[in-house]
This record gives C-alpha cells, sequence and structure tokens, in this order.
C-alpha cells in the first residue's frame, strides 16, 4: 500500500461525515438512501447520496478500511483524477445494477460505498493481479485475481439466492465498472496482462448469460 493522499482522504472524510448524519438523523437517513420507489419518482440524487451513508459503524469502517488498503494501488497507477472517475464510475454503475435488478420493488432500499469500493478493489486487482490477499479465517494468502473472481462469482450467487441482507447486484456492478473504466483508462493493461483480462471477465460474462436466459 501507498501512502494517502488528500483525494484519498477526503472521500474518506466525506463517508464518515455524511455517515455521521445518518446516524443521528433518521430523516436525513431517509431522505437520501438508495430508495426504488423515490428514484422512480425522480429523486435521481439518491443514486449519489447513498453511497455515502452506511447502515452503522461497522459497515462504515468496513468500507473504508478496505478502500484505505486499495485506494494507494489504483491512484500510483492512474492519478488522483482517474482514480476519481473510477470511484465514481463504480458508484453509478453499482447503483444502476441494484436499479435494473429492483426495478419492481418500489419498497427495495440499500445505503453504502460498497459498489465504488468494489470497484476500486477490482482496479487495484487489474493493475497488481498477484498481489496477495489475507482475508479473516483464512490462514494463507491468496492471491488477488483469485479473489476477484471469486468475490464476483459469489456475488452472483448471493443475486440469484437473495443471500443475506447484502446489495450482491451493487457489489457485482461496481466491480464490473471498475473492470470496464479502468481498462479504458489504462489501454495498456491490455498488452501486459491479456490473461488476467480475460479470467477477470469470466464472472461477467456469466452473469450476463444468466441475465439473458432468465436465470435471475
Amino acid at each position: 500500500m501507498g501512502n494517502l493522499n488528500v483525494v484519498i482522504i477526503s472521500i474518506i472524510l466525506i463517508n464518515v461525515l455524511v455517515s455521521l448524519k445518518g446516524f443521528n438523523d433518521f430523516s436525513f437517513f431517509e431522505k437520501f438512501k438508495f430508495n426504488i420507489g423515490g428514484i422512480r419518482r425522480g429523486e435521481q440524487i439518491r443514486m449519489l447520496t447513498s453511497a455515502f451513508l452506511h447502515v452503522d459503524m461497522m459497515h462504515l469502517f468496513f468500507n473504508m478500511f478496505t478502500l484505505y488498503f486499495f485506494a494507494p494501488v489504483v491512484t500510483s497507477y492512474l492519478g488522483n483524477i482517474k482514480f476519481l472517475v473510477v470511484y465514481m464510475g463504480s458508484l453509478f454503475v453499482g447503483n444502476l445494477f441494484s436499479l435494473f435488478f429492483h426495478k419492481e420493488e418500489y419498497h427495495y432500499s440499500a445505503v453504502g460505498a460498497s459498489g465504488a469500493v468494489s470497484g476500486i478493489i477490482y482496479s487495484a486487482i487489474l493493475f497488481q493481479p498477484g498481489m496477495s490477499l489475507y482475508l479473516m479465517f483464512v490462514p494463507i494468502p491468496i492471491p488477488a485475481y483469485i479473489f476477484g473472481i471469486g468475490y464476483l462469482l459469489y456475488s452472483i450467487f448471493g443475486m440469484k439466492n437473495r443471500v443475506g441482507n447484502i446489495g450482491h447486484d451493487a457489489h457485482f456492478g461496481g466491480a464490473a465498472g471498475g473492470y470496464i473504466i479502468t481498462l479504458i483508462l489504462a489501454p495498456w493493461l491490455f498488452q501486459k496482462n491479456l490473461l488476467m483480462i480475460g479470467l477477470l471477465a469470466i464472472p461477467i460474462i456469466i452473469l450476463f448469460v444468466l441475465q439473458r436466459l432468465g436465470k435471475l
């Protein structure tokens, strides 16, 4: 992990401040969370604001802790401006996935930076697919590309089976957004890591096929 810079610190700080406001102000939380009914009434601002709200301190900590470790990898390759493009693009793609898969569920709600953070994780994996990751309850290091593929396959499973109170669709959409946007911003990756790009695309292709077949 590289040194944190002002952009990463600013994103973390905004998440913390907005989330703390939401913890203590129910009307604020309800007004700006992701909600299908609200968005379909024209409150598109929820597509942005919901990604800076969190359910509780643990939810906030986990997302910001993950961002803290992966964001410097992306900024070291792309710089601050393109990092923001990946972060915000992943945020919106993640919420677009949620909107698509829950468009008829008017009461469906969600909050959290998980979509944006998932995009940053996948972007970092594209740049350093061989880096080792350590997960809780797993005593051995896991190669980043294995984690990335497994993460999205589990997200597909979670979407299909509605596993837990988790926005698996936003996680998947954010990761897919980070993957695509990073390749657009860093096309030299096709020459350096073409095999890894193909491997990481497998879950995205599987999701597309399942959706076309009506299996989701």
